[in-house]
């Protein structure tokens, strides 16, 4: 399993296995959240299985699909919500932990450093300064 943390209260993940939840729980983990919509392709998981592990494990879970390219401010800042809920620390997953760490990165825009943003997602191995601009705009909006 390929965990990436952005923060200590928050890591992603390309898409994990049932026998990936029993190492989360171990892990200290207390939630999970999908970002990753059921069908995307044929080797995946389906969340009700996940789920249903997750559960047995005593991790809290969360299904927020997200479609591949379909990043809104609004999926962003729901997911901003959806961690807070949670208890800490939380795992998201998609099917490469891109979308969880964008969305992470958007729901974050408004209160944290942009610069803090773009390091913490380039040592969990993603390239988001392409994303600045957006990032700027949300930043600007809060102003």
């Amino acid at each position: 399993m390929d965990v990436r943390r952005l923060t200590d209260e928050l890591a992603v993940a390309p898409q994990i296995s049932v026998a990936d939840v029993a190492e989360l729980k171990a892990a200290g983990f207390c939630s999970v959240i999908c970002n990753r919509p059921d069908g995307e392709s044929m080797e995946q998981v389906a969340f009700a299985e996940i789920e249903t592990a997750a559960k047995a494990a005593g991790l809290e879970i969360v299904w927020q699909p997200i479609m591949q390219g379909g990043l809104s401010d609004e999926s962003a800042e729901q997911f901003g919500e959806i961690v807070d809920g949670l208890p800490k620390p939380v795992l998201a997953y998609c099917k490469s932990g891109t979308r969880c760490a964008a969305l992470w990165s958007l729901s974050e825009a408004k209160e944290r450093p942009l610069e803090d943003i773009i390091k913490r997602t380039a040592e969990a191995g993603y390239d988001f300064r392409g994303l600045m601009p957006r990032l700027e705009a949300i930043k600007g909006s809060a102003a």
